[in-house]
């Protein structure tokens, strides 16, 4: 663990060096980005990936669409890329960014997801369970979605919504800034460089890992601009990042015992802002 920490600080001190304002063009709002995956190198093809945020931009890059509006589970048009569903992007009726998706197989060798996670937040369609956010109010996305010039102002979007059951409508709404979170369930983990401070959902110590809700939170200089999924399964997309035990403490606070004995885990950190490789302010 320490090698790890030690190589990615060397490497983030020849980034800033070539990184102009990054004090403060990271913590502005709105969010102006999109990207998915942290790596320890930030120069990396596969780390810190820049997502489209239009659906002409992901037709051109490769994106096919699986749903459009009108799907019983899910809002708004769904493209997934290379048949992987790690990463699916979804957009209002006008085409522009209005969520995101992963979806996994339904045959995991390890029988993932526990019963109480399955349609909680895990919806099931298909063959896959899916794990969705949406970055606008869910009433919006398949009714009038957003104009150009909304989204030129507002960027990836105004909130972050978790879709907690088979009814979108009802998706949770996730405290903007930090200092609202403290009356909710959330508990403070710990920040670590180009990701931020996470917070994690009713964890415990003793917690059962059925109940290990497969969401984290992000917050830099109090704002959240960053989410990500912690799945624990072994799932082979390079979408993937897979932290070893010996780090978990690094961002959790406690960590749940019965991660240690949970196998391989599989996360994906969603950064809603354009520079998440210079968020580097730990607080």
């Amino acid at each position: 663990t320490m090698g790890l920490f030690s190589s990615f600080a060397v490497i983030l001190i020849v980034n800033l060096t070539i990184c102009h304002g990054w004090l403060l063009g990271s913590k502005s709002h709105p969010w102006d980005g999109l990207k998915v995956t942290w790596g320890i190198n930030p120069f990396s093809s596969s780390s810190f990936v820049n997502m489209p945020r239009t659906e002409s931009e992901a037709k051109s890059s490769g994106f096919t669409m699986i749903s459009g509006c009108g799907h019983a589970n899910f809002l708004g048009k769904r493209y997934m890329k290379n048949n992987d569903p790690a990463v699916i992007l979804i957009y209002d009726v006008n085409g522009y960014i209005a969520g995101i998706q992963a979806g996994l197989p339904t045959t995991l060798s390890n029988g993932y997801p526990p019963a109480n996670l399955k349609n909680q937040p895990l919806v099931q369609d298909g063959d896959k369970f899916y794990m969705t956010a949406y970055f606008v109010s869910p009433d919006s996305i398949c009714t009038h979605g957003r104009t150009a010039g909304q989204f030129s102002s507002q960027g990836t979007g105004t909130d972050l919504y978790i879709q907690n059951s088979t009814d979108p409508m009802a998706s949770i709404r996730i405290p903007h800034q930090e200092s609202a979170i403290g009356s909710t369930a959330w508990v403070k983990g710990h920040c670590f460089p180009a990701m931020g401070v996470h917070y994690w959902y009713a964890a415990t110590l003793d917690m059962s890992c059925d109940n290990f809700f497969p969401v984290f939170l992000l917050y830099n200089g109090g704002v959240l601009n960053a989410f990500g999924w912690a799945f624990q399964a072994d799932l082979s997309s390079s979408r993937f990042e897979h932290p070893t035990t010996s780090s978990f403490a690094a961002f959790m606070n406690p960590v749940p015992q019965c991660l240690y004995n949970a196998g391989k885990l599989s996360t994906l950190h969603i950064y809603l802002n354009g520079n998440p490789q210079t968020d580097l302010i730990c607080n």
